[in-house]
């Protein structure tokens, strides 16, 4: 079943240029100036499910890929707070390991 995120009143998408052209009258209005386009917010929403630990496989099913390594090789991109998360959790390691080793 195909779910279409941009309808109009009855349930029919939308025009996809009629989407592009309110997005770009949105933009406009803000100070945004990174070219975004509504792949930009199908990537983020699927960066943000890898950065808050949802399961690849769940992810995957989501997106609507058939192969697990388009989802990995597209989207499971370090992002910032990915890395300082691991390089936090490598601290705290390594405090626990210098610790057991001066007692």
């Amino acid at each position: 079943m195909r779910i279409f995120t941009f309808t109009g009143e009855e349930g029919y998408p939308l025009p996809i240029k009629l989407v592009m052209t309110r997005l770009q009258r949105l933009l406009k209005k803000t100070n945004i100036t990174k070219h975004i386009t509504l792949h930009s917010f199908r990537h983020t929403h699927t960066s943000l499910l890898i950065e808050a630990g949802v399961d690849i496989k769940a992810i995957q099913h989501r997106v609507g890929h058939t192969d697990i390594n388009t989802t990995m090789n597209i989207y499971a991109h370090m992002t910032k707070n990915m890395k300082e998360k691991a390089s936090q959790a490598f601290s705290e390691r390594m405090k626990g390991l210098s610790q057991k080793l001066i007692l």
